[in-house]
């Protein structure tokens, strides 16, 4: 995913399938720092939940905040080291990491829309292109959100 370009691109066997149009957080520019800054995050993330129910069509959870994130958190006195430790537990087991941390959480691709940045953090798709989204991709799909 290419903040700066406003797409996501899908690819399977390294080939590329698909490219989306998406819209970002309020404030699209930087890396995520902390929770409500309306920021997404950039960096190496997997799918750790698919929620059918979402309040936004359908949503894939990202793996956020990952372990850089958490070390600059810890460096930056936002979260404790048991936090820290947690984070980094849970990446290392594949699961989804702590979400209530300062360093901010449930970060989604989902549906709702894509043509103007809106989502206090998430990368929104239009509601056809996650539908499709949601089937092709399994839990545990890296994702790389680059600026």
């Amino acid at each position: 995913m290419v903040k700066s370009k406003r797409q996501l691109s899908l690819y399977s066997g390294g080939q590329l399938v698909r490219t989306y149009r998406v819209a970002l957080g309020l404030e699209p520019v930087n890396d995520k720092v902390k929770a409500r800054d309306m920021r997404t995050p950039e960096g190496n993330f997997y799918i750790c939940l698919k929620n059918p129910r979402s309040r936004f069509c359908l949503s894939l959870e990202l793996s956020y905040p990952n372990i850089p994130s958490a070390e600059r958190g810890l460096r930056d006195h936002l979260i404790s080291r048991l936090q820290r430790d947690q984070i980094v537990s849970a990446i290392n087991r594949k699961s989804a990491p702590p979400q209530n941390t300062a360093l901010g959480g449930e970060i989604f691709i989902h549906g709702g829309g894509s043509q103007t940045d809106w989502t206090w953090g998430c990368i929104a798709l239009d509601n056809d292109d996650i539908r499709e989204l949601f089937e092709a991709v399994p839990l545990g799909t890296p994702v790389i959100v680059q600026h």
